[in-house]
């Protein structure tokens, strides 16, 4: 009975660092869990955006300012695929896979 209570206890939430260095997002491509947090930590000297592209999922959009040096973050609630982006800079764009 300890066993399985154990094998069934939730993995605890982690935080996902993405720098975003010279107009990129490091690491553009990351795997999380729901309930985890993504952080972005803008190193250029303007601000930038982590805004995802998904229109029609309600329910995984988010638009998060980052100032110039300065972090934004977001915790993920629903499974699935998400692709982001710069507002300021389309050219800029990320991709988080989502698992339950």
């Amino acid at each position: 009975l300890g066993f399985a209570a154990l094998a069934a206890a939730p993995a605890a939430a982690e935080t996902i660092q993405i720098k975003v260095v010279d107009m990129v997002f490091t690491p553009a491509r990351v795997s999380a869990h729901v309930g985890d947090t993504i952080e972005w930590v803008n190193g250029d000297f303007v601000a930038h955006t982590a805004t995802s592209r998904d229109k029609a999922a309600t329910d995984r959009k988010w638009d998060v300012v980052l100032p110039a040096n300065g972090r934004g973050r977001v915790t993920l609630e629903h499974a699935g695929t998400i692709d982001y982006c710069c507002r300021f800079h389309p050219n800029m764009v990320g991709h988080i896979s989502v698992a339950r």
